[in-house]
C-alpha cells in the first residue's frame, strides 16, 4: 500500500538566481543609480566609439594630417564634429540618469558674462606671456600679415573654432566625467585623474615638450579651481577660448606644438627652449609656472574671498 505526499521541495536554482542578481544589483547600483565608476567606463566606451567612428569617416574624404599648418576650414570641421560627439555620450548619459543634456557644467545665470570674462582674460593673460617673452628676447614679432576685411573675418572664425575647442576639451575632461568621478572619489581626485587624462591627450601633438605636457596638466588643475568655485564650465570654456585664439590667431605662435594657417602676426621663438617654449608654443615656457601661480591666486581672492554673490 502507497502513499501520497505533498511536501514541497526547495528550489535551489530559484534562490541563487535571486542571490546572483542582489550581488550583481549591488555591483552596478547604488543609492545614486549606476555606480559613479561604471558611469565614467559607459560615457568613455560610448565616446571612443563615436570618435573612432567619426574619425574614420572624415579620414576618407578629407587629411587630418596635424605635422602642418591647419587651415580654418578643417579645423572648423574637425571641432565641430568632436563638440557633437561629446554631446552625444554625454547625452546618452544624461537620459540613463534622466538629467538635462546642459546639467554637467552650463547651466546657472550670468551664462554670456561667464563665457565673455573668461575669454577677455585668457586673451590678456596669454598677452601678458607674450610680453614678457618678448621683452627678454624669448619671442620675436615679425610682422603683420592679415588686414582689413581678411583680419576680421579670420579673426571670427577661428574665435569660433576655438570657441568649439574650449567646449569640447572642458565637456570632455571636466562635464560630466567629473561629475560622474566626482560621486566616486570627490571632486579633487576626479580632478587630478582627468587633468592627467587631459595632458595625455596633448601627447600625440607635433612639436609638444615634455615641460609642456606637465603645464598642460597644471592648466587642467586651474579650470577645475574654475568649476570648482563658480559651479560652472562657462569660463573656463571662455578663457580656454581666449588664450588658444590669441597664441594661434592673434600673435601667431604655435599652440601645444600645433600651428595654425592665416594667423593676424607672424612670430616665432627665439633662445632656450626651456625658456621660450620653442615648437611648443608660450605655454611650453617656464614663464608659465608663476603665471598660472598667480593666475590661481588670483582666482582664489576674487572666487574664494568675496563670496557667491560676485561669482
Amino acid at each position: 500500500m502507497s502513499t501520497s505526499s505533498n511536501t514541497i521541495v526547495p528550489d535551489p536554482t530559484g534562490s541563487q538566481r535571486r542571490s546572483v542578481n542582489a550581488t550583481l544589483k549591488r555591483v552596478f547600483i547604488g543609492e545614486q543609480g549606476i555606480r559613479s565608476g561604471w558611469s565614467a567606463l559607459i560615457f568613455i566606451a560610448v565616446f571612443w566609439l563615436l570618435q573612432t567612428s567619426v574619425l574614420a569617416i572624415l579620414g576618407h574624404f578629407i587629411s587630418l594630417d596635424a605635422t602642418r599648418p591647419i587651415p580654418m576650414s578643417l579645423g572648423l570641421l574637425q571641432e565641430s564634429c568632436q563638440v557633437l560627439v561629446a554631446a552625444a555620450a554625454t547625452l546618452v548619459m544624461a537620459r540613463i540618469e534622466n538629467r538635462p543634456l546642459l546639467a554637467y557644467g552650463f547651466t546657472g545665470d550670468r551664462t554670456l558674462v561667464r563665457l565673455l570674462t573668461g575669454a577677455l582674460w585668457g586673451f590678456l593673460c596669454l598677452s601678458l606671456l607674450i610680453g614678457i617673452l618678448w621683452k627678454a628676447g624669448l619671442l620675436v614679432l615679425e610682422r603683420q600679415l592679415l588686414s582689413g576685411f581678411m583680419a576680421w573675418r579670420y579673426a571670427f572664425a577661428w574665435g569660433l573654432v576655438f570657441l568649439l575647442v574650449g567646449v569640447f576639451e572642458e565637456s570632455l575632461f571636466r562635464g560630466y566625467l567629473q561629475y560622474a568621478m566626482t560621486r566616486g572619489v570627490g571632486f579633487w581626485w576626479a580632478a587630478l585623474l582627468l587633468s592627467l587624462a587631459f595632458a595625455a591627450g596633448h601627447l600625440g601633438n607635433n612639436g609638444e615638450s615634455i615641460l609642456g605636457i606637465v603645464e598642460v596638466f597644471a592648466a587642467g588643475l586651474f579650470f577645475c579651481l574654475s568649476l570648482w568655485y563658480t559651479k560652472s564650465l562657462l569660463w573656463a570654456v571662455g578663457f580656454h577660448a581666449g588664450w588658444d585664439w590669441g597664441q594661434s590667431y592673434f600673435y601667431g605662435t604655435a599652440d601645444s606644438g600645433l600651428v595654425m594657417q592665416n594667423h593676424f602676426l607672424a612670430s616665432h621663438a627665439s633662445g632656450n627652449p626651456l625658456w621660450s617654449g620653442g615648437t611648443t608654443g608660450p605655454e611650453g615656457s617656464l614663464m608659465m609656472v608663476p603665471l598660472l601661480a598667480v593666475m590661481g591666486i588670483g582666482m582664489w581672492l576674487w572666487w574664494g574671498r568675496i563670496g557667491n554673490c560676485c561669482r
